[in-house]
């Protein structure tokens, strides 16, 4: 049976608040083997337990900027397209609550940044200002990352340097362990994460699922499923003890 993957998506907010969700994570996630369930951001933390108990994994997909002030991080950014309260509230109890059970996770671009916020990252609120005169992250930029020898996405990936589209202008400065930096583009900027003692929890800043058909990419998306896939088997087997 194909693992169940839940996916994050963004809050539109107004007169009918509504789950928006780019069908691009979800078309990776079927063709990696696994069978996509898009989630909104609604209920409290019981809600979310119960969630992460019946899904094999979980995509934290891209979205807008983080609320800084609500998280304790300082001021927000002028330039800061701000993530509604209930779903930057809800995302990260579902981040959390996925980690804590070894539940497999792939975050991708705001989601790698939920990920290391989760647990003591510091965030760069804006490159421009903060990282100036590098190279441009926005818009759907191309540019080369090098991943990390020996680390998991070094195994995933199996490649050394990969090309990878970017949307961002907020990135993450450093993580705190047990997370470690995977991979920083040519001018030390970290690119992805990954945690150590999980059984799947990797984020990266770039979009895998806008990268070409065929590509170093698509193995993110089957290690997750993969991952998910077993984490499924061993629940079924500890349920029939």
């Amino acid at each position: 049976m194909r693992p169940l993957i839940a996916i994050n998506g963004l809050l539109a907010t107004g007169e009918r608040p509504r789950l928006e969700l780019a069908t691009r994570y979800a078309d990776a996630v079927l063709k990696a083997g696994g069978l996509p369930v898009a989630i909104p951001p609604c209920g409290g933390p019981s809600d979310v337990e119960r969630l992460v108990e019946r899904v094999d994994g979980l995509v934290l997909s891209g979205g807008d900027d983080f609320d800084t002030a609500r998280l304790g991080l300082g001021p927000v950014h002028p330039s800061a397209t701000l993530t509604p309260a209930a779903k930057q509230d809800f995302d990260f109890l579902l981040a959390r609550a996925a980690l804590r059970r070894d539940v497999p996770v792939l975050g991708i671009c705001y989601g790698m940044q939920l990920l290391g916020l989760a647990e003591g990252a510091r965030i760069l609120q804006h490159l421009p200002e903060e990282w100036p005169g590098r190279a441009e992250h926005r818009s759907g930029a191309v540019h080369p990352v090098a991943v990390v020898p020996g680390t998991r996405l070094a195994r995933i990936l199996r490649e050394a340097r990969v090309e990878v589209v970017s949307r961002h202008h907020q990135a993450l400065a450093s993580v705190a362990a047990p997370w470690v930096v995977a991979a920083r583009d040519d001018e030390g900027l970290v690119e992805a994460i990954e945690r150590d003692g999980h059984p799947f929890a990797i984020g990266v800043q770039w979009h895998p699922e806008l990268a070409p058909e065929g590509s170093a990419h698509d193995r993110l998306f089957q290690g997750l499923v993969g991952a998910a896939a077993i984490a499924a088997t061993n629940r079924a087997l500890a349920e029939r003890r």
